[in-house]
């Protein structure tokens, strides 16, 4: 098998049309995993053809950037390494990754510290993690034009921001991708940003294209978590919505069935079919199912496929928000 490039936004960067999101190996979903362990997980995802791993200063926080650092270090100039910038730990929150900072010298403080942690003189993809509303965009566009200007950073990306936020961004220095969460579970950005995005050439980057795992159909009303996992905290996932939510899961798998592949397979072919400028980036800590995942770049969803998959979708009504009302705040309209 041999997997696809495929290139975001119109600045040149060719990546592997499926990425690995490295958060879970570290943070949000239970107890971080074994470093070797993640570490094998990580470079067989290269070895499968990989090139793009996403990370950030937030996830662990601090120990997924190394991980990752360490991870690609033996072929760090064969991949594409995104991290991200706008969090600060917020003292009277205990600690707690909540508080938004873009501050342009903060921005260039964070870029070192992740320079370090990954090991390498370069950031391939620098993302806002998320629009902090007290400082202007084009402050934050500016800072990171000067950061590529510097040679500290090869491409800007924003993630969950709004079509404002991004038109006005990409004025003063192109964006290279978008990051936020799509999938058949949450197809929201299909009303305005997937088309601004295709009007200004700026590459999409689908995380939780599996639905937080909801997608792979292996979760029902008894389905529990972690205590340590943030899907805990997320409306869509009480008993009550995974429950009222299997019409979906159902969907997928009735399709997977008839294509000889798993639900993750689908879920993940169907982002891949949208656009030939949307990478998505599932995470894993398995190596089994991270080559189930890579398995999808094979399954072919005809068009007829599709516009089965998008009438039955229509026909159902999803239960619960996406996030609790402390986090939709942070998401950028």
């Amino acid at each position: 098998m041999v997997m696809e490039k495929r290139k975001l936004g119109t600045g040149g960067l060719a990546v592997s049309a499926l990425g690995l999101g490295c958060m879970g190996m570290s943070f949000g979903y239970g107890p971080a995993g074994n470093k070797n362990d993640m570490i094998g997980v990580i470079r067989s995802a290269f070895e499968h053809g990989v090139t793009f791993f996403d990370t950030a200063e937030v996830y662990g926080p601090f120990t997924n950037e190394k991980l990752v650092g360490e991870a690609l270090a033996p072929f760090r100039y064969d991949v594409t390494i995104a991290t991200k910038f706008g969090f600060v730990a917020n003292a009277g929150d205990d600690g707690k990754w909540t508080k938004l900072d873009s501050r342009p010298r903060h921005i260039r403080e964070v870029a070192e510290a992740s320079l370090k942690r990954l090991k390498t003189d370069v950031i391939d993809l620098f993302y806002q993690h998320r629009v902090d509303p007290e400082v202007p965009i084009e402050d934050v566009a500016g800072t990171v034009k000067d950061l590529i200007a510097e040679g500290k950073v090869r491409y800007f990306g924003l993630s969950e921001a709004g079509v404002d936020i991004i038109r006005r961004a990409h004025a003063v220095c192109p964006v290279t991708a978008l990051q936020s969460e799509y999938s058949l579970w949450w197809r929201e950005p299909e009303k305005e940003i997937i088309p601004a995005l295709e009007e200004l050439g700026i590459g999409f980057v689908p995380f939780s294209p599996l639905g937080k795992g909801f997608l792979t159909g292996k979760m029902n009303e008894k389905t529990t978590f972690d205590a340590s996992d943030f899907r805990n905290t997320l409306p869509r996932f009480t008993p009550e919505a995974l429950k009222a939510n299997q019409a979906m899961a159902g969907l997928v798998g009735k399709m997977a069935e008839r294509k000889k592949a798993t639900p993750a397979q689908i879920a993940l072919a169907w982002v891949l079919a949208q656009k030939p400028w949307m990478v998505p980036i599932p995470g894993t800590t398995k190596q089994a199912r991270l080559e189930e995942n890579i398995g999808s770049v094979n399954v072919e969803l005809s068009a007829e496929d599709l516009l089965e998959i998008d009438y039955a979708a229509s026909k159902i009504s999803l239960v619960g928000d996406r996030y609790p009302e402390k986090y939709a705040r942070m998401i950028s309209r």
